[in-house]
């Protein structure tokens, strides 16, 4: 029975993809294949969920946890950056307009 390739894909984070392989290589004893939009290992080696565990591993230890999250989605573990809204800076000492009128 041939299962789907898995893939991890990482829009954002292309320059880490060599090191992504690498450390499946080294610390998990598999073989991905590099893509143009990241990984890909054969279905029998790892299950998604297995593989999200061990990106997740990855993100961590290069701290990236601090812009980018793990989810897995069908065959697919994809590295996403946080959508964070800027904020306004508010003036915690705002300048009023005079409202004293002299009147001599």
């Amino acid at each position: 029975m041939f299962k789907s390739p898995v893939r991890v894909e990482m829009a954002d984070v292309v320059d880490e993809k060599e090191n992504l392989a690498n450390f499946l290589r080294k610390h998990f004893k598999l073989s991905p294949t590099l893509k143009e939009e990241g990984l890909e290992l054969k279905g029998e080696e790892v299950s998604t969920f297995e593989l999200q565990r061990m990106v997740n591993k990855f993100v961590n230890s290069k701290r990236l946890n601090l812009t980018h999250w793990v989810a897995a989605e069908g065959n697919v573990v994809k590295i996403k950056r946080f959508n964070r809204e800027k904020k306004e800076k508010k003036n915690k000492h705002p300048v009023t307009a005079s409202t004293i009128h002299h009147g001599w």
